[in-house]
Order: structure tokens, then sequence, then C-alpha cells
């Protein structure tokens, strides 16, 4: 039995890019914890110590991403606070997923650094998003495109609305 190798060469730029998260050098998750307006940034919950939002690049519907608002690339570099409100955030994340979605099960994950898949390497980010049996998202791999049944504005509605606490 042989491994077979499917070719993602556009991935090349991005694992050889440098560690800025924005070609002008700032911070993507830094300017949605400074945004003014959450609806039209698709801030969904916002804590003196965390942010969850609606992710604009998202694996599926209701994917979201929890993150501190103090701009820290790792846990180990947040406060015992401050993991734990990322903890909490987690935690409503999750009901609101599973009221507005009723997902078979849950993905909850950090990239920590660049060589792990972060996007965004210098601002921690927990990725919380729901999964359904048998959607494997193959269109990822043989068209570089995902199929989203719903737009980012429908989730965040759908989620705003049964947001918990």
């Amino acid at each position: 039995m042989s491994l077979d190798r499917l070719w993602a060469d556009w991935r090349s730029a991005y694992v050889s890019g440098s560690d800025s998260e924005r070609g002008d050098g700032g911070c993507v998750m830094c300017d949605l914890v400074n945004a003014t307006d959450d609806a039209d940034a698709l801030v969904l919950e916002r804590t003196s110590e965390t942010i969850t939002v609606m992710n604009l690049y998202p694996y599926g519907s209701g994917h979201l991403m929890v993150a501190p608002v103090r701009h820290a690339a790792a846990f180990d570099h947040l406060s015992d606070a401050e993991n734990i409100a990322i903890a909490r955030a987690q935690v409503r994340a999750l009901r609101a997923i599973r009221a507005a979605y009723e997902p078979d099960g849950l993905n909850v994950g950090a990239n920590l650094g660049r060589a792990a898949g972060a996007g965004i390497p210098g601002h921690l980010h927990v990725h919380v998003l729901p999964r359904w049996s048998g959607d494997t998202n193959f269109m990822t791999s043989v068209a570089e495109a995902r199929v989203l049944p719903e737009s980012l504005r429908t989730g965040y509605d759908k989620l705003k609305s049964v947001w918990p606490g």
C-alpha cells in the first residue's frame, strides 16, 4: 500500500511567509478587539479578557474563534485569569453552536505558531466549530474551495440569537 499525495502548491507562499499576520504588519485579532461595531465585525461576545468572533475563512458554518483581548501568542503567555476566561468563553461558544446547529460533534483547538498552522501566529485564538458525520469537506482538497450552506451574516444572526448569558 502506498501513500497518495495531493499537491497544494498554493500553500507554498503561506508556509514560507513571515510571522506577520497581515501585509501591513498589524494584527487582525487586535483590529477586531478595537472594532467599534460588533455586528459589522461579526463579534459575538466581548468580556474584559476575551473576544469571540466568526471566522472570516471558516471550515464550515458556525466556525468561531475565541481569543484573549490582550495580544499574546500562547496560553503560557497569559495569566491564570485570562486562561480561565478563555476556557469559559469556549464553553459559551460550544453551547451556542449546539443550540444553533445541533451538530454531531465539535472541534475545539488552537494552532500555536506558524508551523502548527496558525494563520495569525502572534495572537492566540481557539477555533470552535461544529462538525457533522459524513461531512468530509472534500471540496477543500480537490477544488481549493469550501462549500458553505449559509452566509457569515446568517450564521452570526443564528448564533447571536442563542448566545448564552
